[in-house]
């Protein structure tokens, strides 16, 4: 890295921080460095599938999409000043790869080009924001102490999404809903599973689904899938007769952005579940949905 690049202030005296202040703290101290999820989660403690609900919850976007946020903050910042480097010598400095992979970015990022923004300084790139904004306030209440549930046996539609398309998330439903009654089905219950596919992380798999006596299997179109009886962090969401993903995105990123990370609770390896009742119906105030965050019991 270039001598006058410009590097994140370090504290003055050693801070214990909370997981994800920790993570956000190391990205800080080693923005201009070579990062991946894996390392950042492993700052954290947490598997990469779990850090990642968690990050995206609090930041309002991803672990690297933060990274690149905040390098680019400090380009802005640096073309906003008197350093007079090369635009190609700044993009090196923070962090990418190439000019034009940076000129990218930072056109996205601000709608100006990195070269234009310099003569014109007409934006002013004092913040990037960080944080998730919301108007809502869940009615979210987290039980006392973690719970310990039964297996589950669940036949349903499932899907693999990413940041840039878990909005499809609610078609699996609609799939689902085309093959009920389901031959063996215990009742009117429905889940959600969510866990952490192989690979970087980033990748999280769903699963709309309902619960089906021993010995069912899944009949053609849908699949089996066995949850193993485990203890749970649980919070329940009574809904209004608003929007209700939006309320429930709000109560997701409550639980995961600020309970479970004061909670002290250890997160485990495992799916987490949303559990709407027999009577659930969306649209109908009162109503509730629960969410199941696997912890150490």
């Amino acid at each position: 890295m270039n001598a006058s690049a410009p590097i994140p202030t370090k504290p003055s005296a050693p801070e214990r921080l909370a997981p994800l202040d920790r993570a956000a703290r190391y990205i800080d101290r080693h923005l201009f460095e070579p990062l991946t999820l894996q390392q950042v989660a492993e700052v954290a403690c947490l598997s990469p599938y779990h850090f990642s609900r968690q990050f995206a919850a609090r930041f309002g976007q991803n672990v690297m999409a933060h990274v690149r946020a905040r390098r680019l903050h400090i380009a802005a910042r640096v073309l906003a000043s008197d350093d007079d480097r090369a635009l190609v010598e700044i993009a090196y400095d923070c962090g990418f790869d190439s000019q034009e992979g940076f000129t990218r970015a930072f056109k996205r990022a601000f709608g100006v080009s990195p070269g234009r923004f310099r003569k014109t300084g007409t934006l002013d790139p004092s913040e990037i924001t960080m944080t998730a904004t919301t108007t809502i306030t869940p009615d979210l209440v987290m039980e006392p102490a973690p719970v310990t549930k039964p297996g589950l046996r669940l036949v349903g539609v499932s899907g693999t999404f990413t940041e840039t398309n878990k909005f499809m998330i609610p078609t699996l439903w609609d799939k689902l809903i085309a093959h009920l009654p389901v031959p063996g089905q215990l009742n009117h219950a429905t889940f959600g599973v969510c866990w952490g596919e192989p690979g970087d992380g980033c990748d999280m798999g769903y699963m709309a689904a309902v619960p089906v006596g021993e010995g069912v299997e899944a009949p053609e179109g849908l699949e089996l899938r066995i949850i193993e009886p485990r203890t749970y962090a649980v919070f329940r969401q009574t809904l209004d007769a608003s929007d209700l993903h939006q309320q429930m995105q709000a109560a997701t990123k409550q639980i995961w952005g600020e309970r479970l990370p004061a909670s002290g609770l250890t997160l485990v390896r495992a799916p987490d579940i949303e559990f709407y009742p027999p009577d659930f119906e969306p649209g109908i105030a009162g109503k509730t949905v629960e969410y199941w965050a696997p912890v150490e019991g």
